[in-house]
């Protein structure tokens, strides 16, 4: 039998040997990076991309909020670095949210709607609707505390989004 093609996603590293920037069915996530906020607290965690971080570790997630109707409350962030004349600045940040219960060992999310806001990130889009005060509080603080330097260089829209009001 013949082996049928692969027409996923392939993922890459920014030293890939494809050549010419012939990127097409490829994915490149070396300038993306995931943060989880949880209330106040914001921090990196690399596990978002590949739905393996602590908090999904051990967890049954399903497409219907009812599903979960007890847990706690997460935003997963994802925010693409990009690099002008002056260096490097956080160029795409999306947002969107979870809920876990770990003592059912449930959770929801809209895996469509973390793709779509993954792409935005990637294509240098600022979504952060849905994010409360206390979110985007402490989403800037972790982004100033990363790098000062690439806050500044960061577009007007998202500093105006993470502002607070």
């Amino acid at each position: 039998m013949a082996k049928k093609k692969n027409a996923g996603f392939n993922i890459i590293s920014g030293d890939s040997t494809t050549h010419g920037g012939y990127y097409t069915g490829t994915l490149n996530l070396s300038d993306l990076s995931s943060v989880l906020i949880d209330g106040e607290d914001a921090r990196i965690d690399l596990g978002l991309i590949h739905a393996k971080s602590k908090v999904e570790r051990g967890i049954k997630f399903s497409g219907d909020p009812a599903d979960t109707p007890g847990g706690q409350d997460y935003w997963v962030v994802w925010v693409a670095i990009d690099r002008n004349e002056e260096g490097p600045y956080y160029a795409g940040v999306a947002a969107c949210p979870m809920r876990v219960d770990r003592e059912a060992r449930r959770g929801w999310k809209n895996l469509a709607d973390h793709v779509n806001r993954m792409d935005d990130a990637l294509k240098r889009r600022i979504r952060l609707d849905g994010l409360g005060a206390t979110e985007k509080k402490a989403l800037k603080k972790l982004l100033l505390e990363n790098d000062e330097a690439m806050w500044h260089r960061s577009s007007e829209e998202l500093k105006e989004v993470l502002e607070e009001k």
